[in-house]
Parts: structure tokens; sequence; C-alpha cells
């Protein structure tokens, strides 16, 4: 997974308020299992990939996991000690905005028992409330 776009129209956006419920990417497209988060928040790459290092090494490298989301965000931040004003600061980490209702992961699989167990060890990595979907 690419840990940034590659291209954007401008570099630095505004954060704005995360707020209200998905309309998009709400429901299962892929898999007959789905993550799905059940609050706001920000995801960062490296809980993304930790979350699917937890995905394969529970399933193996046989079934089919889709990342549905992608950090296409920055977050910028100042250095220490640095006064107000002066501009914006530099990018510090590229984040995806989670509402409620986004499927996170999905997997093509038959087992329940073995999703379930799967998708509760990346559940713990990543830092938003997240729960079960299925078709």
């Amino acid at each position: 997974m690419k840990q940034k776009p590659n291209q954007l129209k401008f570099l630095k956006y505004q954060k704005r308020r995360n707020k209200g419920i998905s309309c998009k990417r709400n429901f299962l497209i892929f898999g007959n299992y789905g993550l799905k988060s059940i609050e706001n928040g920000f995801l960062n790459f490296k809980q993304i990939e930790s979350a699917r290092k937890s995905l394969v090494h529970n399933f193996g490298k046989n079934n089919k996991i889709l990342i549905r989301i992608f950090p296409d965000k920055v977050i910028t931040k100042k250095p220490l000690e640095v006064r107000m004003g002066k501009g914006k600061g530099n990018i510090h980490d590229w984040i995806s905005v989670i509402k409620p209702g986004i499927i996170i992961f999905e997997i093509q699989s038959l087992n329940y028992e073995l999703v379930k167990k799967s998708f509760y060890c990346a559940s713990q990595k990543l830092s938003i409330k997240t729960e079960i979907c299925y078709e």
C-alpha cells in the first residue's frame, strides 16, 4: 500500500470538523465480511498498515484482503518552541478521515470464527471503535 498520494491539487488543506455519518463506502462490494467503523476519527498510514499485517498474519497470503481507505489528507505541525504566526507548519502526517459506517477492510472467506478472531486482532491496532459486518 502506498503511504501517500502521488499528486494533490493543494498540498496543505484546512482541518475541518469530522462529524456526521458516512453516505459513501458504507456497504460491502468485494468480500462477504467487513470491518466497519462506528465512531469518528482519523487513521494514519502506520495504523492501517499494522492492522493489514495482522490480518495477513491470521489469514495467510492466499486470501483476498481489500483495504477500502487511503491516507490522502495532510496534517501539519509547527516545530517545538516556535512562536505563533509565520504561516502554516510543515507536513507531519498523512491521515484518512473516518466517519461512522465506513468499511475499512473487506475479506472474502467462509470461516466466520477465523474472521471474527482476525478482525478483533486488527481492530486492536486501530484508534477507533469497529464492528464486523456481513452480507
